[in-house]
Order: structure tokens, then sequence, then C-alpha cells
């Protein structure tokens, strides 16, 4: 796919803004990968469920555990996704691996491991202060930040409606404050479905929503694989977590929860 009269603001090495306005076309093809959340249960066959840090607590100080294959958290409702996080204690009586956590949730990861191509998430958000929900994508097995990631949405229930597209490497990430990524505000987020996009070529990332692009980066910058690691499939990763660091800057509002996600599909057509 070619974007034309696409317009960046100035980027030197460790710029944060990569900001972009541009036409992204949806594939006319059947997607390589979907799952339309037709069924009655979250499909094991596509995903699997995240638990792995619950006992040692989760990145970012986050305050969350993550329940595996419990209707609570994850569940087929309407035809679509509904991660839903909730203001419950996770005790040992029924959460054996727990971390003592006040909030449970859930983490999905699509099975099938996905590379270049075009993604499109249909998904309406939850805008309450400590929830901070997110559709992204990580290698299996790099240390982070050096095998890279891609936020294709991120969104902290403090700040509504503002979206958040985000790449971090080696050589740009927040811990050094330079992450290259931009932001939109989408004033009906929490309210309405919108499609949260991803083109991702050998040599340029472009995230978007509904048909426009948000933010590009491209292969330009000294470094190698520390400034562009982008060259293996990634897991696709859809979670919604409480508090945090980020998300939870403002603290967290008891009071708004159970808080959720819903994700109408999820499609991805592979490119070479």
């Amino acid at each position: 796919m070619i974007l034309i009269a696409i317009t960046l603001q100035a980027a030197s090495l460790g710029a944060t803004n990569y900001a972009a306005d541009a036409p992204m076309t949806v594939p006319t093809s059947q997607p390589s990968f979907a799952d339309e959340f037709d069924g009655k249960t979250v499909d094991t066959a596509k995903w699997s469920y995240d638990t792995s840090y619950n006992a040692r607590g989760w990145f970012n100080n986050e305050l969350q555990y993550y329940a595996a294959d419990r209707p609570k958290n994850a569940r087929i409702e309407d035809g679509a996704l509904v991660i839903e996080a909730h203001a419950e204690v996770a005790d040992k009586a029924r959460f054996p691996d727990t971390g003592g956590q006040r909030y449970t949730s859930a983490k999905l990861i699509a099975k099938k491991r996905l590379g270049y191509g075009f993604y499109e998430i249909r998904a309406k958000l939850p805008c309450g202060r400590g929830a901070w929900p997110a559709i992204w994508m990580l290698p299996i097995g790099d240390k982070w930040p050096d095998g890279g990631e891609i936020d294709i949405m991120e969104m902290v229930g403090w700040d509504p409606n503002v979206i958040h597209a985000t790449l971090h490497t080696g050589a740009f990430n927040h811990n050094k404050g330079t992450q290259r990524g931009a932001q939109r505000t989408v004033p009906d987020a929490c309210t309405a479905f919108h499609n949260y996009q991803l083109d991702w070529q050998p040599d340029t990332i472009t995230i978007g929503i509904d048909g426009r692009a948000v933010m590009q980066v491209r292969n330009d910058q000294p470094g190698g694989a520390a400034a562009w690691p982008f060259t293996t499939p990634y897991d696709l990763i859809l979670n919604l977590a409480v508090g945090g660091d980020w998300g939870g800057k403002m603290g967290v509002d008891d009071a708004v929860f159970p808080q959720r996600m819903t994700v109408d599909y999820v499609r991805h057509w592979a490119r070479q």
C-alpha cells in the first residue's frame, strides 16, 4: 500500500513526534488471520491468556491480576470480545497464582505470530480513571526494549479519548524519553467503535484510526537493530491494565469499575 500526500512534522534523532495525516486503505482481499468473535466463547485455538506475572506483579507497577479463561474478565458478548476489569481482591482461594492484586482483568495474545501487513482492530474503549487499555505487539524472547514494541492503540482513563500510537526500540524508548509516536483525540472513543490500524512494511510503520494515519516512522535512523528491530513476526496483544506508572498517574477510581474494552473484530492481511 502506498501512502500519498503524507505530512510529517520534522523529526530528528531522538524526536518523539512523528505525527502523520494520510489515507490508509484497507485491503479488499480476505484476511490471512481474523477473529470476528461470533462464537459463544473466546476461541482458544486463536488466543491464549497471559498470566505469567500474576504472582510477581506486572510491569510498570500495574495493579491488575490477569485471569485465565474466566468469563467475568474475558467473554464473547453480542458478537464481540469483552475484556472487563473489576475492582475485586484476587485472593488465594479463587486465584492460586495471585500476587494479592485488588483488581482482575484479562490479557489475550494471538497464538499465530503476525508480521508485515495491514492490521485492523475495531474496538470501543473504557474511560474510567485507572483504566489502561492497549492493542499492541511484542516479539518473543527479546529483552525489552531491544526487540521492539508496536503500540497500535493505548489510552489512559484519566486522559480519555486521547489515543496514542507509539514505537519503542533499544535506541528509542520511554526510559530515554525518545520513544517515537503521536497522538490523536477521538471524541467518542469510549462510546463508539473505531478502527485502529497498522500498516507494517519492511522499512515503514504507519499507525492510524478510521482510515487516516496518526503516526509514521521510517527506517531512516542510524543504529541498526537498536533503531529498527521490526524484522520478525510479533505477538498481537489485547489487554486492559489497571493503574500503573502511566495508567494510574492520577490514581484509580474504584467507583467507576467494572470497566470494559469491547473488540468487534481483529483482522490481519499478511504481506511478504
